[in-house]
């Protein structure tokens, strides 16, 4: 029996023109079941928020990452100096330290979407990178630079200046989009 049904399923070539009610229908094809259409803008809005708060998660993660891979670089060039029988600058120590913890802070903030460590993650990072310029202003590079002795300048110094250089401006992309996603991730306000 089953298959004398299906051998008389009507063919696309063959099939008659829709009904009245088919045709009424047909306009409601896009809309999900169950739904009238009346909610079709807000579901819009809701999901161009969702998405642009998926986006800005992304974004951070890949901005976590280099920020993970600076601040590596950092700690390096501090074992570096270590090794070479340096003194240890406590600026140095303290900024590594907290752009790791920032790191860290970022990285769970993120995953879970959560405010709070989004906005305690950009205040540590933003204070290890202060960390940082200090410890370039407080070194002897900074009065070489400041009295124009550029030739004794050793290329371990200039690497640190360009790390720190670098790392001001990625703190400046890293705070302009996690704002963007704090924003984002908040409800909107109504008007009233």
């Amino acid at each position: 029996e089953l298959i004398s049904l299906l051998s008389r399923a009507p063919t696309t070539e063959t099939s008659s023109p829709p009904s009245a009610a088919m045709q009424q229908r047909r306009p409601a094809s896009g809309r999900p079941s169950g739904t009238d259409g009346s909610d079709f803008s807000y579901r819009m809005v809701v999901d161009s928020r969702y998405q642009r708060v998926a986006d800005g998660k992304s974004r951070l993660g890949r901005l976590i990452l280099v920020q993970a891979l600076h601040q590596v670089a950092g700690g390096a060039l501090l074992l570096l100096a270590l090794s070479k029988g340096a003194e240890m600058n406590k600026f140095a120590v303290m900024s590594v330290a907290a752009g790791l913890l920032a790191i860290v802070l970022g990285e769970i903030g993120r995953r879970r979407t959560m405010a709070v460590l989004l906005r305690m993650y950009t205040s540590l990072s933003s204070i290890a990178v202060a960390f940082s310029v200090a410890c370039i202003i407080r070194s002897e590079l900074f009065f070489k630079i400041t009295k124009q002795n550029t030739e004794s300048i050793t290329s371990h110094e200039l690497l640190e200046v360009v790390r720190v250089a670098l790392g001001v401006l990625l703190q400046l992309v890293v705070i302009a989009t996690t704002t963007r996603l704090l924003q984002n991730m908040s409800p909107p306000r109504r008007a009233s």
